[in-house]
């Protein structure tokens, strides 16, 4: 059975609180063009993962992080 392509939410800014292992996508200028930042939530005392990657242009969306 195929699964169905989900839309993946990219917000303009990193956002504060980050349960762990949850998986934002943030669009930032530190990667390049076609690619965003994924950021995973950490355990208390380590650092948040970060790593730029592609997604297919038709299933991001453009939104704003609220706080």
């Amino acid at each position: 059975m195929p699964c169905l392509a989900q839309t993946v939410t990219v917000l303009k800014s990193e956002p504060l609180v980050l349960a762990p292992y949850e998986v934002a996508f943030v669009q930032d200028a530190s990667c390049t063009d076609g690619k965003v930042l994924k950021v995973t939530g950490a355990i208390r005392g380590l650092h948040r993962r970060k790593a730029c990657v592609s997604l297919p242009s038709e299933q991001a969306s453009l939104v704003t992080a609220t706080p």
